[in-house]
């Protein structure tokens, strides 16, 4: 990689998904265009339950993929709602890889007001947890300084790795090479060599796009929806991403951004998602 221009097909090459709990359908019926062994991350919705999102992981794991379940730690009403979250998980063994993150409630419900609370807890490892995702945030966060994120990116992962456990980034998505470019350029000058997942929309309306951008504070303007591959006067129609990751993948070409892949979030499109993948990476 150090000779060489990072391709795309380098850049998707240990791509990975988000769904929801259900979403379960439509990754069965994806499931044909998925590589063995790809990542799956189960997000932790307000509006479902534990039983659903342990089953979304349970059929994660029967399609021959790796389920990454979320732990929002807002959500978490008590230490003993955490263990029963995740003794349920090892019981399917569903542990080795889960994401951790604060969560949308801007208010805890139980004894953690954010990510790095839970983590210091110290008990993911007594689950049969191995490795532990963070977020990151390429355009910052619409209610958290620059210099808090940092600090608090920093402290996860110091804590992770006294307790022994590996780590790695996912990012929000973007419509902004450019962010992303200066964000992970920024990640690695403070020594952080873990692996970074670009966040990506798939294929996706228009108007959800927007939708989902507006709530999570990412900047959305004309050039860079035109750079993203869709027209700013048909808000009627989908986009795909094929312009964000051929661009990510020319910038991102310096070796020094050492170990990245593309995180997919399918918005309720999974299908629709891992087919367009297909096809994208077995074009001419």
């Amino acid at each position: 990689m150090a000779d060489q221009v990072r391709s795309a097909d380098n850049l998707m090459q240990d791509f990975s998904l988000e769904i929801t709990g259900k979403d379960v359908e439509g990754l069965r019926e994806g499931a044909l265009h998925i590589p063995a062994e790809t990542r799956v991350n189960v997000t932790y919705l307000g509006n479902e339950d534990l039983e659903l999102r342990v089953g979304a992981a349970r059929a994660v794991l029967e399609l021959g993929l790796v389920p990454v379940p979320h732990i929002s730690a807002r959500r978490i009403r008590s230490m003993e709602e955490l263990k029963e979250i995740l003794s349920k998980l090892q019981a399917i063994g569903a542990t080795r890889n889960i994401f951790v993150v604060g969560g949308d409630p801007s208010k805890a419900e139980g004894p953690f007001a954010d990510s790095l609370s839970l983590i210091q807890t110290g008990i993911l490892p007594e689950y049969g947890v191995r490795e532990v995702g963070v977020a990151g945030y390429p355009e910052g966060h619409p209610d958290i300084a620059d210099q808090k994120l940092w600090e608090a990116l920093t402290n996860k992962l110091d804590a992770l790795e006294g307790q022994g456990l590996e780590s790695s980034i996912i990012s929000q998505f973007t419509f902004s090479v450019g962010a992303v470019q200066a964000w992970v350029e920024e990640v690695r000058r403070r020594g952080i060599e873990a692996k970074i997942r670009i966040g990506s929309p798939g294929p996706a309306g228009v108007k959800r796009l927007l939708g989902f951008a507006r709530r999570l504070g990412i900047a959305t303007n004309a050039s860079m929806i035109k750079k993203y591959g869709f027209s700013v006067t048909n808000l009627i129609g989908s986009s795909t991403p094929d312009k964000f990751i051929q661009e990510a993948a020319r910038e991102l070409n310096d070796p020094n951004t050492g170990d990245i892949a593309i995180h997919f979030y399918t918005f309720g499109g999974v299908k629709d998602c891992v087919e367009w993948i297909h096809k994208f990476r077995g074009r001419p």
